[in-house]
Protein backbone atom coordinates (compact mmCIF):
# COMPACT_ATOMS: atom_id res chain seq x y z
CA UNK A 1 0.00 0.00 0.00
CA UNK A 2 1.24 3.50 -0.78
CA UNK A 3 0.02 7.05 -0.25
CA UNK A 4 2.55 8.63 -2.60
CA UNK A 5 1.08 11.21 -4.98
CA UNK A 6 0.93 10.09 -8.58
CA UNK A 7 3.92 11.42 -10.51
CA UNK A 8 5.03 10.79 -14.08
CA UNK A 9 8.12 11.67 -16.06
CA UNK A 10 5.93 13.92 -18.20
CA UNK A 11 5.13 16.02 -15.10
CA UNK A 12 8.83 16.71 -14.58
CA UNK A 13 9.48 17.52 -18.25
CA UNK A 14 6.27 19.30 -19.34
CA UNK A 15 5.71 20.89 -21.78
CA UNK A 16 8.56 18.93 -23.41
CA UNK A 17 7.28 15.45 -24.38
CA UNK A 18 9.32 12.65 -22.77
CA UNK A 19 9.87 11.09 -26.21
CA UNK A 20 11.51 14.27 -27.47
CA UNK A 21 13.62 14.62 -24.33
CA UNK A 22 14.88 11.04 -24.59
CA UNK A 23 15.63 11.36 -28.31
CA UNK A 24 17.25 14.81 -28.38
CA UNK A 25 18.62 15.70 -24.94
CA UNK A 26 19.14 12.75 -22.61
CA UNK A 27 22.89 12.23 -22.31
CA UNK A 28 23.47 14.68 -25.15
CA UNK A 29 22.84 18.30 -24.16
CA UNK A 30 21.47 20.48 -21.34
CA UNK A 31 17.84 21.54 -21.46
CA UNK A 32 16.11 24.40 -19.67
CA UNK A 33 12.35 23.84 -19.20
CA UNK A 34 10.53 27.00 -18.02
CA UNK A 35 7.56 26.61 -15.68
CA UNK A 36 4.27 26.37 -17.51
CA UNK A 37 0.74 25.68 -16.31
CA UNK A 38 -0.19 22.93 -13.85
CA UNK A 39 3.12 21.05 -14.20
CA UNK A 40 5.07 24.22 -13.38
CA UNK A 41 2.93 24.75 -10.28
CA UNK A 42 3.51 21.15 -9.18
CA UNK A 43 7.27 21.49 -9.59
CA UNK A 44 7.21 24.75 -7.67
CA UNK A 45 5.42 22.97 -4.83
CA UNK A 46 8.05 20.24 -4.62
CA UNK A 47 9.67 22.07 -1.68
CA UNK A 48 8.67 25.49 -0.34
CA UNK A 49 10.27 27.55 2.41
CA UNK A 50 7.85 26.34 5.10
CA UNK A 51 8.52 22.69 4.30
CA UNK A 52 12.28 23.23 4.19
CA UNK A 53 12.20 25.11 7.51
CA UNK A 54 10.28 22.18 9.00
CA UNK A 55 12.89 19.72 7.74
CA UNK A 56 15.77 21.78 9.13
CA UNK A 57 13.98 22.05 12.47
CA UNK A 58 14.17 18.27 12.84
CA UNK A 59 17.70 18.67 14.14
CA UNK A 60 18.03 15.06 15.30
CA UNK A 61 18.01 13.75 11.70
CA UNK A 62 20.99 15.84 10.55
CA UNK A 63 24.72 15.24 10.76
CA UNK A 64 27.63 17.28 9.40
CA UNK A 65 27.61 14.92 6.39
CA UNK A 66 23.93 15.26 5.54
CA UNK A 67 23.76 19.01 6.30
CA UNK A 68 26.74 20.79 4.76
CA UNK A 69 27.64 24.46 4.51
CA UNK A 70 29.68 25.87 1.63
CA UNK A 71 31.05 29.36 1.09
CA UNK A 72 32.90 30.54 -2.03
CA UNK A 73 33.66 26.97 -3.10
CA UNK A 74 34.91 25.83 0.29
CA UNK A 75 33.03 23.38 2.50
CA UNK A 76 32.95 24.76 6.03
CA UNK A 77 34.40 22.49 8.76
CA UNK A 78 31.92 20.87 11.13
CA UNK A 79 33.16 22.87 14.12
CA UNK A 80 31.93 26.07 12.44
CA UNK A 81 28.28 25.05 12.69
CA UNK A 82 27.98 21.86 14.77
CA UNK A 83 27.79 21.35 18.52
CA UNK A 84 27.74 18.45 20.95
CA UNK A 85 24.31 17.68 22.38
CA UNK A 86 23.24 15.22 25.04
CA UNK A 87 20.80 12.50 24.04
CA UNK A 88 19.35 9.42 25.74
CA UNK A 89 22.08 7.44 23.94
CA UNK A 90 24.86 9.75 25.04
CA UNK A 91 26.59 12.79 23.53
CA UNK A 92 26.39 13.28 19.75
CA UNK A 93 27.60 16.03 17.42
CA UNK A 94 24.88 17.68 15.33
CA UNK A 95 24.42 20.85 13.33
CA UNK A 96 23.35 23.65 15.67
CA UNK A 97 20.34 25.58 14.29
CA UNK A 98 21.68 28.77 15.87
CA UNK A 99 25.16 28.34 14.36
CA UNK A 100 23.77 27.33 10.97
CA UNK A 101 21.69 30.49 10.83
CA UNK A 102 24.73 32.62 11.69
CA UNK A 103 26.65 31.00 8.82
CA UNK A 104 23.71 31.58 6.47
CA UNK A 105 23.63 35.24 7.51
CA UNK A 106 27.28 35.40 6.44
CA UNK A 107 26.31 34.06 3.01
CA UNK A 108 26.95 30.34 3.35
CA UNK A 109 25.04 27.98 1.07
CA UNK A 110 23.21 25.21 2.92
CA UNK A 111 23.16 21.78 1.28
CA UNK A 112 20.72 19.24 2.71
CA UNK A 113 21.72 15.84 1.34
CA UNK A 114 19.70 12.65 0.93
CA UNK A 115 16.28 14.21 1.43
CA UNK A 116 14.50 12.05 -1.16
CA UNK A 117 12.58 10.09 1.48
CA UNK A 118 11.62 13.01 3.73
CA UNK A 119 8.42 14.21 2.02
CA UNK A 120 5.79 12.44 -0.13
CA UNK A 121 6.43 14.80 -3.06
CA UNK A 122 10.19 14.16 -3.05
CA UNK A 123 9.66 10.41 -2.76
CA UNK A 124 7.28 10.46 -5.71
CA UNK A 125 9.61 12.30 -8.08
CA UNK A 126 12.60 10.17 -7.00
CA UNK A 127 10.62 6.98 -7.57
CA UNK A 128 9.65 7.89 -11.13
CA UNK A 129 13.29 8.64 -11.99
CA UNK A 130 14.44 5.37 -10.40
CA UNK A 131 12.02 3.32 -12.46
CA UNK A 132 12.64 5.30 -15.66
CA UNK A 133 16.41 4.90 -15.54
CA UNK A 134 16.84 1.76 -13.38
CA UNK A 135 19.07 3.99 -11.30
CA UNK A 136 20.05 5.18 -7.88
CA UNK A 137 18.45 8.60 -7.35
CA UNK A 138 19.43 11.14 -4.70
CA UNK A 139 17.68 14.40 -3.86
CA UNK A 140 19.70 17.26 -2.39
CA UNK A 141 18.43 20.73 -1.46
CA UNK A 142 20.50 23.86 -2.07
CA UNK A 143 19.61 27.01 -0.13
CA UNK A 144 21.73 29.99 -1.19
CA UNK A 145 21.67 33.75 -1.02
CA UNK A 146 22.09 36.74 -3.31
CA UNK A 147 25.50 37.20 -4.84
CA UNK A 148 27.26 34.36 -2.98
CA UNK A 149 28.48 31.40 -5.01
CA UNK A 150 28.56 27.95 -3.43
CA UNK A 151 30.68 26.17 -6.05
CA UNK A 152 32.79 27.35 -8.98
CA UNK A 153 32.77 25.65 -12.41
CA UNK A 154 32.52 21.89 -12.03
CA UNK A 155 30.95 18.79 -13.51
CA UNK A 156 29.03 15.91 -11.97
CA UNK A 157 29.46 12.16 -12.39
CA UNK A 158 25.69 11.72 -12.70
CA UNK A 159 22.85 13.27 -14.68
CA UNK A 160 21.13 16.18 -12.93
CA UNK A 161 17.57 17.46 -12.93
CA UNK A 162 17.58 20.76 -11.00
CA UNK A 163 14.14 22.01 -9.96
CA UNK A 164 13.93 25.65 -8.83
CA UNK A 165 11.26 25.94 -6.12
CA UNK A 166 11.82 29.36 -4.48
CA UNK A 167 13.62 32.50 -5.61
CA UNK A 168 15.79 32.71 -8.70
CA UNK A 169 19.22 31.48 -9.68
CA UNK A 170 21.55 32.03 -12.60
CA UNK A 171 23.15 28.89 -14.02
CA UNK A 172 26.08 29.10 -16.40
CA UNK A 173 26.63 26.20 -18.76
CA UNK A 174 30.13 26.01 -20.20
CA UNK A 175 31.23 24.81 -23.59
CA UNK A 176 33.31 21.84 -22.49
CA UNK A 177 32.30 18.45 -21.21
CA UNK A 178 34.13 15.50 -19.70
CA UNK A 179 33.32 12.24 -21.47
CA UNK A 180 31.21 9.93 -19.27
CA UNK A 181 33.15 10.58 -16.03
CA UNK A 182 32.78 8.06 -13.21
CA UNK A 183 35.26 9.61 -10.77
CA UNK A 184 35.88 13.19 -9.62
CA UNK A 185 39.39 14.71 -9.61
CA UNK A 186 39.20 15.59 -5.91
CA UNK A 187 39.01 18.76 -3.84
CA UNK A 188 41.20 21.70 -2.96
CA UNK A 189 42.43 24.88 -4.59
CA UNK A 190 44.52 23.10 -7.22
CA UNK A 191 41.48 21.11 -8.40
CA UNK A 192 39.34 24.27 -8.52
CA UNK A 193 41.96 25.99 -10.68
CA UNK A 194 42.03 23.00 -13.00
CA UNK A 195 38.23 22.94 -13.35
CA UNK A 196 38.11 26.69 -13.98
CA UNK A 197 40.60 26.30 -16.83
CA UNK A 198 39.08 23.12 -18.27
CA UNK A 199 35.44 24.30 -18.43
CA UNK A 200 35.93 26.53 -21.49
CA UNK A 201 33.86 29.63 -22.32
CA UNK A 202 30.27 30.14 -21.19
CA UNK A 203 27.92 28.49 -23.69
CA UNK A 204 24.59 29.47 -22.16
CA UNK A 205 23.29 31.42 -19.19
CA UNK A 206 19.97 30.28 -17.74
CA UNK A 207 17.88 32.22 -15.26
CA UNK A 208 15.92 29.69 -13.21
CA UNK A 209 12.59 30.74 -11.75
CA UNK A 210 10.21 28.78 -9.48
CA UNK A 211 8.90 25.72 -11.30
CA UNK A 212 11.70 25.69 -13.88
CA UNK A 213 13.72 22.53 -14.54
CA UNK A 214 17.29 22.36 -15.81
CA UNK A 215 18.63 19.06 -17.10
CA UNK A 216 22.43 18.70 -17.19
CA UNK A 217 24.07 15.51 -18.54
CA UNK A 218 26.94 14.11 -16.52
CA UNK A 219 30.31 15.61 -17.28
CA UNK A 220 28.91 18.99 -18.44
CA UNK A 221 30.67 21.93 -16.80
CA UNK A 222 28.39 24.36 -14.97
CA UNK A 223 28.03 26.63 -11.95
CA UNK A 224 25.22 28.64 -10.34
CA UNK A 225 24.68 31.91 -8.46
CA UNK A 226 21.65 33.13 -6.53
CA UNK A 227 20.32 36.53 -7.63
CA UNK A 228 17.86 39.04 -6.22
CA UNK A 229 17.50 37.32 -2.86
CA UNK A 230 17.40 33.81 -1.39
CA UNK A 231 17.09 30.76 -3.61
CA UNK A 232 15.91 27.21 -3.00
CA UNK A 233 16.29 24.39 -5.49
CA UNK A 234 16.24 20.59 -5.45
CA UNK A 235 18.89 18.67 -7.35
CA UNK A 236 17.84 15.19 -8.44
CA UNK A 237 20.93 13.11 -9.21
CA UNK A 238 20.42 10.05 -11.42
CA UNK A 239 23.11 7.34 -11.45
CA UNK A 240 22.39 4.12 -13.40
CA UNK A 241 24.75 1.17 -13.56
CA UNK A 242 27.54 1.27 -16.14
CA UNK A 243 30.01 -1.21 -17.57
CA UNK A 244 32.22 -1.48 -14.48
CA UNK A 245 29.55 -3.55 -12.75
CA UNK A 246 30.26 -6.38 -15.21
CA UNK A 247 33.65 -7.04 -13.64
CA UNK A 248 32.11 -7.72 -10.24
CA UNK A 249 29.22 -9.78 -11.56
CA UNK A 250 31.35 -11.73 -14.02
CA UNK A 251 33.85 -12.65 -11.32
CA UNK A 252 31.13 -14.26 -9.22
CA UNK A 253 29.56 -16.07 -12.19
CA UNK A 254 32.86 -17.14 -13.77
CA UNK A 255 34.08 -18.86 -10.62
CA UNK A 256 31.35 -21.48 -11.10
CA UNK A 257 33.33 -22.69 -14.15
CA UNK A 258 36.36 -24.86 -13.24
CA UNK A 259 38.31 -23.28 -16.11
CA UNK A 260 38.55 -20.06 -14.14
CA UNK A 261 39.86 -21.90 -11.09
CA UNK A 262 42.69 -23.59 -12.99
CA UNK A 263 46.29 -22.39 -12.52
CA UNK A 264 47.77 -20.17 -15.22
CA UNK A 265 51.02 -21.53 -16.75
CA UNK A 266 54.21 -19.46 -16.45
CA UNK A 267 54.63 -16.81 -19.12
CA UNK A 268 58.12 -18.22 -19.77
CA UNK A 269 56.84 -21.68 -20.70
CA UNK A 270 57.17 -22.46 -24.45
CA UNK A 271 57.49 -18.78 -25.37
CA UNK A 272 54.21 -18.01 -23.55
CA UNK A 273 52.07 -20.03 -25.98
CA UNK A 274 50.22 -22.07 -23.30
CA UNK A 275 49.42 -18.90 -21.35
CA UNK A 276 48.21 -17.10 -24.46
CA UNK A 277 45.98 -20.02 -25.40
CA UNK A 278 44.51 -20.32 -21.92
CA UNK A 279 43.81 -16.59 -21.71
CA UNK A 280 42.11 -16.70 -25.12
CA UNK A 281 39.94 -19.59 -23.93
CA UNK A 282 39.00 -17.74 -20.75
CA UNK A 283 38.18 -14.62 -22.78
CA UNK A 284 35.87 -16.61 -25.03
CA UNK A 285 34.19 -18.14 -21.99
CA UNK A 286 33.67 -14.66 -20.52
CA UNK A 287 32.14 -13.41 -23.77
CA UNK A 288 29.76 -16.38 -23.85
CA UNK A 289 28.86 -15.84 -20.20
CA UNK A 290 28.23 -12.10 -20.62
CA UNK A 291 25.91 -12.79 -23.59
CA UNK A 292 23.88 -15.44 -21.77
CA UNK A 293 20.26 -14.90 -20.64
CA UNK A 294 21.25 -15.95 -17.11
CA UNK A 295 23.79 -13.15 -16.90
CA UNK A 296 21.25 -10.64 -18.25
CA UNK A 297 18.93 -11.70 -15.40
CA UNK A 298 21.77 -11.13 -12.93
CA UNK A 299 22.27 -7.60 -14.25
CA UNK A 300 18.50 -7.01 -14.07
CA UNK A 301 18.47 -8.08 -10.41
CA UNK A 302 21.40 -5.78 -9.69
CA UNK A 303 19.48 -2.89 -11.25
CA UNK A 304 16.49 -3.69 -9.06
CA UNK A 305 18.71 -3.75 -5.97
CA UNK A 306 20.06 -0.35 -6.97
CA UNK A 307 16.57 1.08 -7.39
CA UNK A 308 15.13 -0.42 -4.23
CA UNK A 309 11.43 -0.34 -3.55
CA UNK A 310 9.67 2.34 -1.51
CA UNK A 311 6.86 1.45 0.89
CA UNK A 312 4.81 3.80 3.02
CA UNK A 313 3.62 3.03 6.52
CA UNK A 314 -0.16 2.75 6.92
CA UNK A 315 -0.51 2.95 10.72
CA UNK A 316 -2.65 2.39 12.69
CA UNK A 317 -3.52 -0.33 10.17
CA UNK A 318 -1.25 -3.32 9.82
CA UNK A 319 -0.72 -5.05 6.49
CA UNK A 320 -2.59 -8.36 6.04
CA UNK A 321 -0.37 -11.44 5.82
CA UNK A 322 -0.88 -14.14 3.20
CA UNK A 323 0.57 -17.56 4.00
CA UNK A 324 1.41 -20.37 1.59
CA UNK A 325 2.88 -23.83 1.80
CA UNK A 326 4.42 -25.93 -1.02
CA UNK A 327 2.51 -29.07 -1.98
CA UNK A 328 5.40 -30.98 -3.51
CA UNK A 329 4.31 -30.37 -7.09
CA UNK A 330 6.55 -28.43 -9.46
CA UNK A 331 5.56 -24.80 -10.09
CA UNK A 332 5.34 -23.38 -13.62
CA UNK A 333 8.60 -22.10 -15.09
CA UNK A 334 9.35 -18.53 -13.98
CA UNK A 335 11.63 -16.29 -16.01
CA UNK A 336 13.58 -13.28 -14.85
CA UNK A 337 14.57 -12.26 -11.29
CA UNK A 338 11.33 -13.69 -9.83
CA UNK A 339 12.69 -17.19 -10.46
CA UNK A 340 15.11 -16.75 -7.53
CA UNK A 341 12.27 -15.87 -5.17
CA UNK A 342 10.08 -18.78 -6.27
CA UNK A 343 12.99 -21.18 -5.82
CA UNK A 344 13.35 -19.88 -2.26
CA UNK A 345 9.60 -20.15 -1.61
CA UNK A 346 9.42 -23.74 -2.81
CA UNK A 347 12.19 -24.69 -0.35
CA UNK A 348 10.27 -23.35 2.68
CA UNK A 349 7.83 -25.47 4.71
CA UNK A 350 5.66 -22.34 4.93
CA UNK A 351 6.18 -18.70 3.97
CA UNK A 352 4.44 -15.34 4.08
CA UNK A 353 4.01 -13.64 0.72
CA UNK A 354 4.53 -10.17 2.17
CA UNK A 355 7.76 -11.35 3.80
CA UNK A 356 8.96 -12.71 0.45
CA UNK A 357 8.18 -9.34 -1.16
CA UNK A 358 10.19 -7.57 1.55
CA UNK A 359 13.14 -9.96 1.30
CA UNK A 360 13.35 -9.95 -2.49
CA UNK A 361 13.10 -6.18 -2.86
CA UNK A 362 15.19 -6.39 -6.04
CA UNK A 363 12.29 -8.13 -7.81
CA UNK A 364 9.24 -6.12 -8.91
CA UNK A 365 6.35 -6.82 -6.54
CA UNK A 366 3.95 -7.46 -9.43
CA UNK A 367 6.26 -10.19 -10.77
CA UNK A 368 6.40 -11.90 -7.37
CA UNK A 369 2.63 -11.88 -6.96
CA UNK A 370 2.13 -13.18 -10.50
CA UNK A 371 4.60 -16.03 -9.93
CA UNK A 372 2.89 -17.06 -6.68
CA UNK A 373 -0.55 -16.89 -8.30
CA UNK A 374 0.66 -19.12 -11.15
CA UNK A 375 2.09 -21.62 -8.65
CA UNK A 376 -1.21 -21.70 -6.76
CA UNK A 377 -3.19 -22.30 -9.96
CA UNK A 378 -0.80 -25.13 -10.86
CA UNK A 379 -1.28 -26.72 -7.44
CA UNK A 380 2.37 -26.22 -6.41
CA UNK A 381 1.41 -23.83 -3.58
CA UNK A 382 -1.64 -23.82 -1.34
CA UNK A 383 -2.96 -21.07 0.96
CA UNK A 384 -2.47 -21.71 4.66
CA UNK A 385 -4.62 -20.27 7.41
CA UNK A 386 -3.04 -18.99 10.58
CA UNK A 387 -1.72 -15.99 12.43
Amino acid sequence: MSSLPEYRLSDLLAPVPPERFLAEYEGRAPLHIPAEGVSGDARRALLDWDTFNGLLAQSSIWTHSTLQLVHSGNQLPAENYCAEVQTMSGPVVRPSPAKVQVMMAMGATVIANDVGALTPALRAVCDILRTTYAASVAANVYCSFMGVQGFGPHYDTHDVFAVQTEGEKIWRLYRNRETDPVDYPGEGEEVRRYLASACGPVMQEVRMRPGDVLYIPRGWYHDALAVDGPSLHVTLSVTPLYGRILFRLLESAAMQDPAFRAWLPPATQDDGKPLTAQLADLGNRLATLAASPAFAREVAMTQQRLMGRSSDYVLPDRIPLTRYSPTGLMPPAVHGPASVAIEWAMAQPRFVLEDMIAQFDFVPEADLRAAVDAAVKAGALKPVAGT
